[in-house]
């Protein structure tokens, strides 16, 4: 994966990756549920409208039909009930507006009386509880839905029912009066303003998610470039925040820009501390050294030795701190490895001239410890001077990134290597294996002691070329 395709689904994850922590996908998802259910609700509310307002007008038009045909209806002198109904479509067979009078015997069953062309000899299709339903709203108009005679591929017809319950002239039972009218269009019209409804409010809807994600996007803008520059800063890439910011988080770059300039102070004064107690100890245990030289004896003898051990614990611990000085002020210079490794390389080969030494190293250019440069020269000469004191002939010495905002650097040689029980005493202050080999004893500890002082690490193995490789990680200052 590039590192520009990485970016974009980076990018593509802060805007449209689950909530989370995220203050950017909280904005963007909460906005988005409240569109996603205004909406819905709003074409839900329009559609239920649009078809009540439909089915009102059907309701007008049969409230008429009853109308009609409580004013056309008369019993004949044998007792028949009759209707006249001037309406061309109730006159023709199933054509989808009907009417019926039925009425109710005492037993509770509906019979018919009378019913329109249209209808031929079928009944019109209604629930059990309607008579007593109209009993209860005796004289006032009902409406529901039923099916209707018509059979058009295997669906019957939908109807829209306007139902009453009158008393006629010289009728001792209650009638109903039944108008219904096919209800089709009604519903496709329904269907379509659905459609209609739901395709508009779907691409409002994404234009509005799209308005609120470059709101978003532009208004927390700022936000992000506060971020990247403090990112910057800890990476080494530069010191001091220097864009300028809206009003309502410019006093936040100002207070951050406040507290680098103080840990910079305050990492200044350590050093100065640490530069004065160097000169105040060292002056005083060069004195030590030299009067105990110019003696001979047991107790000179004694002075000497320890006075050199004050001596390297003193250099250590001075160079500890102003290490640790430096690695929690987290805002250190970037050094390149490559240009560090070819001067120790030169220097280093020149040193054990006479073993013929040779150091292979191969570094990025673009490679840059996340530091100052003379820790880095301290970490790394000490550990190729330990290889090169105890090769054969080679050292190898390999430099990379990890991904992880760090580098790894590999010393190997050639040599007789180290026992694993043995790794461990060595990194101990101190510690040497081979008196007869010069030295303090100080070297890996001293490495180990600034690497961890950097949030790194150290670890020794065995080397494929024979002898011992030390695997060390460091921070690594991000490439442009």
């Amino acid at each position: 994966m590039t590192e520009a395709s990485a970016s974009r689904r980076q990018d593509w994850g802060r805007w449209f990756g689950r909530p989370g922590r995220s203050l950017t996908r909280r904005l963007i998802w909460l906005a988005s549920a409240w569109i996603l259910v205004a909406l819905v609700v709003a074409a839900l509310v329009l559609t239920q409208a649009f078809q009540e307002s439909a089915l009102r007008r059907l309701g007008a038009m049969l409230n008429e039909t009853i109308d009609e045909i409580v004013v056309g209806a008369s019993r004949t002198p044998q007792g028949d009930v009759v209707a006249q109904i001037q309406d061309a479509r109730t006159l023709r067979l199933l054509s989808g507006k009907y009417w019926q009078i039925m009425e109710v015997r005492p037993d509770g069953r509906l019979v018919s009386l009378a019913r329109s062309t249209s209808l031929w000899s079928y009944d019109l299709t209604l629930p059990p509880d309607l008579p007593d339903r109209l009993d209860a709203a005796f004289g006032d108009v009902i409406t529901f839905n039923t099916t209707g005679p018509k059979d058009d591929d295997e669906t019957r017809e939908p109807l829209r029912v306007a139902a009453s319950m009158k008393s006629i002239p010289r009728h001792e039972h209650p009638v109903i009066f039944i108008a219904a009218i096919d209800r089709s269009e009604v519903d496709a019209d329904t269907r379509q303003f659905a459609r209609v409804t739901w395709t508009a409010l779907l691409i409002l809807g994404l234009g509005l998610v799209s308005a609120v994600f470059i709101q978003v996007r532009i208004g927390l803008r700022p936000l992000f470039d506060l971020r990247d520059e403090i990112a910057d800063v800890r990476k080494g890439k530069s010191a001091r925040i220097g864009r300028s910011y809206p009003l309502e988080i410019q006093p936040l770059a100002e207070q951050v820009n406040r507290l680098l300039d103080h840990n910079q102070e305050v990492v200044e004064r350590q050093r100065t501390h640490v530069g004065n107690l160097a000169h105040a100890l060292k002056t005083p245990i060069s004195v030590m050294l030299a009067e105990a030289g110019t003696t001979q004896g047991s107790l000179p003898e004694l002075v000497r030795r320890q006075t050199k051990v004050m001596q390297g614990q003193v250099d250590h611990h001075l160079r500890r701190a102003r290490a640790a000085a430096r690695a929690a002020h987290g805002l250190g210079e970037t050094t390149p490895v490559a240009e560090v490794l070819d001067e120790l390389a030169v220097m280093i080969e020149q040193v054990f001239r006479a073993k013929d030494v040779e150091i292979d190293w191969r570094a990025p250019d673009s490679l840059s410890f996340l530091g100052e440069r003379q820790d880095l020269q301290e970490i790394l000469g000490n550990l190729i001077e330990n290889a090169a004191k105890f090769s054969k002939r080679r050292v190898r010495v390999s430099a990379g990134g990890s991904g992880l905002g760090q580098m790894i650097l590999v010393v190997e040689d050639d040599g007789p290597g180290l026992p694993a029980d043995q790794r461990d005493t060595v990194m101990q202050r101190g510690a040497r294996l081979d008196e007869s080999a010069p030295g303090s004893g100080l070297g890996l500890s001293i490495v180990d002691d600034l690497t961890r002082a950097y949030g790194g690490r150290l670890n020794l193995a065995d080397s494929d070329m024979g002898g011992l490789k030390a695997v060390l990680e460091l921070p690594a200052a991000q490439a442009d």
